[in-house]
């Protein structure tokens, strides 16, 4: 148990009990417990395998390599439409997670085993990003931007770069990659406050200040 975890399950305001209950679960294998995007990660050797997370609709525990796994029991889903190898388990009550508990315990030691192993899912290479050309230049006249956005994740540079496309001026694109500029430099995600927590989570209220 990480104490600098610990503020994240303290000040979650929805999905409290639950979160706790599957902590418990994922702090009985053999991963190691971090505060990763503003959220509790579970990492192998180094290596991410579980995360946990609250949103307004569902609570979640989701595998970074859930891809790989077999789900017997139909139960991974993806995170997003454009997910490749994350899939995640979502729960709205307490009594889910206590008759699931076997079969989380399980499908943690497979992603455990998976990230032993060292298989990579394969990637659909059709699904890469397109970068606009106002995103690239400014790439590349700024190496301290440009490593800053290579540092994201996936999802984070997939989140910038809908947003920054959406824009059909190229000057209202420079306008929006600009306003980020500092958050992509800080490491953060277009939905990510400056609280290290997401405004799509119920433990931020989007204003830059965590719920207390």
């Amino acid at each position: 148990m990480n104490p600098i975890a610990n503020k994240y399950f303290l000040d979650a305001p929805q999905w409290n009990e639950e979160l706790i209950e599957l902590r418990k679960i994922v702090l009985g294998s053999q991963l190691t417990e971090m505060i990763k995007w503003g959220v509790p990660c579970y990492v192998f050797q180094e290596s991410n395998v579980v995360l946990l997370g609250a949103f307004k609709a569902f609570c979640s525990i989701s595998f970074f390599k859930g891809s790989l796994m077999k789900d017997p029991n139909g139960i991974l889903l993806k995170p997003g439409e454009n997910s490749q190898s994350a899939r995640m388990i979502k729960f709205t009550h307490l009594d889910q997670i206590r008759e699931l508990e076997p079969v989380i315990k399980t499908y943690i030691l497979e992603a455990i085993e998976i990230e032993k192993t060292g298989l990579k899912p394969i990637v659909d290479k059709s699904m890469e990003l397109a970068f606009p050309e106002e995103l690239l230049q400014i790439l590349d006249k700024d190496a301290a931007f440009k490593a800053a956005f290579a540092a994201l994740t996936p999802g984070r540079q997939r989140g910038y770069n809908l947003f920054f496309t959406a824009a059909k001026q190229p000057a209202t694109r420079i306008s929006r990659i600009e306003k980020y500029r500092q958050q992509i430099l800080d490491g953060k995600g277009i939905n990510d406050c400056t609280c290290g927590l997401s405004k799509k989570m119920p433990s931020c209220d989007g204003s830059h200040k965590a719920i207390r």
